[in-house]
Formats: structure tokens, C-alpha cells, sequence
């Protein structure tokens, strides 16, 4: 991340809960990570604080990430039928997700705000805090689609500053090709916080904030 074209803080570290406990309402964090391990600690601490804490989590993720994540949150003694049964946690699948508002390979956003806006509400019953999770957009960047990428993530942009949730989407780093600079800096650009991607210890998140 260190050649990222943005204006930004230096890194600094936080405890896990601490951060995401402390994560404003309207934060859109991004991470580029290195390998799923990385992203895995990275979303189990998310969810997990979440959930401890009584906030409403959802997660839009590819099914391989779901089940790994459902895995590790079970391993902390939640019980996620129960959870998921309260609408307290939706685990969803980011392309049957997609299925629901993608038109000729580009977002609906009039379809978007219906199906995704839907979810947020149901989450927030009970005035509780929502999070959500969203890797739909690696998808699509994935397919080749970046302008419907970045179309994307301004939605979701718009969404959450209209709903006031805190977001956290992720990329592999190998989704980037050589030399793909100006791609990071458009993708991180879309976010209010960067979450480093690299080995570090799952207790800790490194992080910087976009000026």
C-alpha cells in the first residue's frame, strides 16, 4: 500500500475491538490483503466484535469466505442459527447477491438501494447498530467489470451515509496487475479508511485514514 497515490495519515495500530468498536457510524474501510488468511482474521474480528457487542451484522461475501468465516465465528461459541433466525446476522452470497441488481453487467441502483436498503432496515430493528461486510465489488473487479466496480462502490457509498452503518470492503491484492497504481488509488479513494492487508498479529489492526 505504500505506493497508493492518496494524501494520507501514517500508519497506526489499534486492538481489534477497539477499532471496530470505536469505527464511526459512517466509515467505509477498504483492505487489500495478500492472502485470505490475512482477510479471514480481518473478518472474523469485524463480525465477531459485532455480533459480542449486539450490533446487527451483515455479510455479503463468496461462499468459500462464508463458510470459513461461519467456522471461525462458531468457534467462538456464537450461535449463529439463532443469530441469523433474530436478524441479527445475514450471511449472503456476493454473486447470487449481485443476481438481484446487476443489468447488463453494470449496477441498478434504483434495484441496488431496493434489495440492499431492504436488508439495512431489517438489521437495524431494535435501534441497533448495523455493520456490513461487502464483497461484491472484488467480484466484479475479478470479472474485469472495474467501471461497474467503482459504480458500485459509490453506491454503497451513498447507502451507507443515507442508512449510517459502518462498511468494510476487501480486495486480493493479486486482483491488481503489475504496476496497477491508479486502480488501488481509484478503489481506496471510494473509502474514508485503509486497512493494511499484510501479516500481523489477529489481536491488531493496522490502519490509515484518508485526508
Amino acid at each position: 500500500m505504500d505506493k497508493i497515490k492518496l494524501q494520507v495519515n501514517e500508519w497506526k495500530n489499534s486492538n481489534v475491538q477497539v477499532f471496530w468498536g470505536e469505527i464511526a457510524p459512517c466509515d467505509h474501510v477498504v483492505q487489500i490483503y495478500e492472502n485470505d488468511n490475512f482477510f479471514l482474521n480481518t473478518l472474523e474480528g469485524f463480525a465477531g466484535c459485532g455480533l459480542l457487542s449486539g450490533d446487527s451484522v451483515v455479510i455479503i461475501a463468496t461462499q468459500n469466505h462464508l463458510d470459513s468465516l461461519n467456522q471461525r465465528l462458531r468457534s467462538q461459541n456464537l450461535d449463529l442459527d439463532t443469530l441469523i433466525k433474530t436478524e441479527r446476522y445475514f450471511p449472503l452470497e456476493a454473486t447470487e447477491t449481485l443476481s438481484k441488481f446487476m443489468v447488463n453487467n453494470w449496477p441498478d441502483e434504483k434495484l441496488f438501494e431496493n434489495y440492499v436498503s431492504a436488508i439495512i432496515t431489517r438489521a437495524t430493528k431494535g435501534n441497533r447498530k448495523v455493520r456490513a461486510f461487502g464483497e461484491m465489488v472484488a467480484v466484479l473487479w475479478a470479472q474485469g467489470l472495474n467501471g461497474a466496480t467503482l459504480r458500485l462502490e459509490h453506491m454503497w457509498h451513498n447507502l451507507y451515509n443515507k442508512k449510517k452503518f459502518s462498511l468494510y470492503c476487501a480486495y486480493p491484492r493479486n486482483g491488481f496487475t503489475q504496476g496497477a497504481h491508479d486502480s488501488m488509488d481509484a478503489i481506496c479513494k471510494a473509502h474514508t479508511k485503509i486497512i493494511d492487508g499484510q501479516s500481523h498479529p489477529s489481536t491488531e489492526i493496522y490502519y490509515k485514514s484518508i485526508l
